[in-house]
C-alpha cells in the first residue's frame, strides 16, 4: 500500500484514536531520545516520522529553543500533533511532507531523530541523503527502529493468530518498507553510508513495555496488519477473529496488565564534518 494513503487513512486514524495509549506504551523510547538530544546540546532538532508529536513536543520542551520541527507524511497525524503542541503550550513546528522529498532548509538542524519513523521510506538512501543535507556538518542522527520479527513476537501475534480466518490479511515482506525494514544491521549501515552519513552504529535496546489489559482488544483490532482489514470482515468472522486473537495474547497477560519486551536498535550516525 502507498505509504501516504496508508498513514493518511485507516492506519493513521487508528494511531490518532490510540494516541494516549501509545504515548504511554512507547514513552521509554521518547525518554531515550530526549536524553540523547540533551546530551548533544542540540537546539534545532528534526523529528522524522513524528506521528502525533509526542516525541517532538517532549524534545521541544526540553530544549526550550523553539527550533524543533516534526515532519510526517500523514496530514491527520500532523494536525493532531499541532493540536497537542497548542494544548501543551510548547513552541514547535510541524510540517506535513514526505521527508524523503521535502526541501528542508540546508544545514538547518543540529540533530535528526526518529522514534519508529524511518523504516517506511520507499527509497531510504535518497531519504537519508535528503536528511543529511538538512543537517549541519557534524550533526547527529539518533533513531530507534525495531529489530526483526523473530525477536518481537508480540508484534506479530495478532496477524499470526488471525491469518487462518482472514485470507486477505496483508503479509509482511522483508524487502518492503515496514515496521521491520531496518532490522538488519548490514542494510542499515549500507543505507546510511550510501546516503553520506558516517560512523553508523547500532546498539540493541530492549525495553519492558506495559499495556493496560483493558486496552488489549483496541490495540490488536485497530493497529498493525490486522487493523487494516478487520473492519471489512462480517460480524461473525470478526467475532471469531477477536476471540482467537485475544486467546493468542494469553502468554503476555499478567493480571490486569499486558507485558512484553520491545527489541529495538538505537541507530547513531553523524553528518560529515565538512
Amino acid at each position: 500500500m502507498n505509504q501516504t494513503a496508508r498513514w493518511s487513512g485507516t492506519a493513521g486514524q487508528a494511531w490518532i484514536d490510540a494516541q494516549a495509549m501509545l504515548d504511554e506504551l512507547f514513552r521509554p523510547f521518547e525518554d531515550l531520545l530526549v536524553a540523547e538530544v540533551a546530551g548533544l546540546g542540540a537546539g534545532r532538532v528534526l523529528d522524522v516520522g513524528c506521528g502525533t508529536g509526542a516525541t517532538t513536543v517532549a524534545i521541544a520542551r526540553r530544549t526550550g529553543t523553539g527550533g524543533c520541527v516534526g515532519v510526517d507524511i500523514a496530514e491527520p497525524m500532523v494536525a493532531a500533533a499541532r493540536a497537542r503542541a497548542a494544548r501543551d503550550g510548547v513552541r514547535v513546528t510541524f510540517v506535513h511532507a514526505d521527508a524523503q522529498e521535502h526541501a528542508f532548509p540546508a544545514a538547518g538542524f543540529d540533530a535528526v531523530v526518529s522514534r519508529f519513523g524511518v523504516m517506511f521510506f520507499t527509497d531510504p538512501v535518497r531519504a537519508f541523503a535528503n536528511l543529511r543535507r538538512a543537517a549541519v556538518p557534524g550533526a547527529a542522527l539518533r533513531a530507534v527502529v525495531w529489530r526483526d520479527a523473530a525477536q518481537n513476537p508480540f508484534m506479530t501475534t495478532a496477524e499470526r493468530a488471525a491469518a487462518p480466518l482472514l485470507p486477505d490479511l496483508p503479509a509482511r515482506r522483508p524487502d518492503e518498507p515496514g515496521q521491520f525494514g531496518f532490522a538488519a544491521p548490514a542494510r542499515v549501515r549500507a543505507v546510511l553510508s550510501g546516503a553520506g552519513w558516517t560512523g553508523a552504529r547500532l546498539r540493541p535496546v530492549d525495553v519492558a513495555c506495559v499495556l493496560p489489559g483493558r486496552d488489549l482488544e483496541h490495540y490488536f483490532t485497530r493497529l498493525g496488519p490486522l487493523g487494516l482489514v478487520l473492519g471489512r470482515a462480517d460480524a461473525a468472522t470478526r467475532a471469531r477473529v477477536v476471540d482467537t486473537v485475544r486467546a493468542a495474547f494469553d502468554p503476555y497477560v499478567h493480571g490486569d496488565e499486558v507485558r512484553f519486551t520491545a527489541a529495538c536498535w538505537q541507530v547513531d550516525a553523524e553528518a560529515p564534518a565538512g
